[in-house]
């Protein structure tokens, strides 16, 4: 089971997210009213489609006997309605290791099947609301 959570940095609408040991920034930008320090959230979205691609093409190399050397992740996307929801999202992938590049591309191929992120998205994982502490 993962937890993550933001808090709000005192008196701002800026936040620091954690999940564990590690934390980012998370705000909305100055044009939006935010203080423009952090990650948005659609930032954050698209972001862990990348992390998750990219994590899970150097986790799945070691299978295909193949040692990666670089690896870069582009995720574009966009919202739009009201509520705003993300329309299509789009991940392109330079990759570079000790393979062909047919190998590499296979590798890239498997990894677009089972990566965690993408899929849940792809399968419209459900999202509640739990409780509410107001105070």
């Amino acid at each position: 089971m993962f937890e993550v959570s933001t808090v709000t940095v005192h008196g701002q609408q800026t936040a620091v997210g954690s999940a564990g040991p590690f934390t980012l920034v998370v705000d909305r930008p100055a044009d939006a009213g935010g203080g423009g320090l952090g990650f948005n959230g659609g930032q954050l979205l698209y972001l862990a489609v990348a992390g998750c691609v990219s994590n899970d093409l150097f986790r799945e190399a070691e299978g295909f006997g193949v040692s990666l050397s670089r690896v870069m992740v582009t995720v574009r996307g966009d919202f739009a309605g009201d509520p705003a929801v993300s329309q299509e999202i789009t991940y392109d992938v330079e990759i570079e290791g000790d393979a062909s590049a047919e190998r590499l591309e296979e590798l890239v191929a498997h990894v677009d099947r089972i990566t965690e992120i993408p899929n849940s998205l792809r399968l419209g994982t459900a999202v509640r609301l739990g409780s509410v502490q107001a105070s």
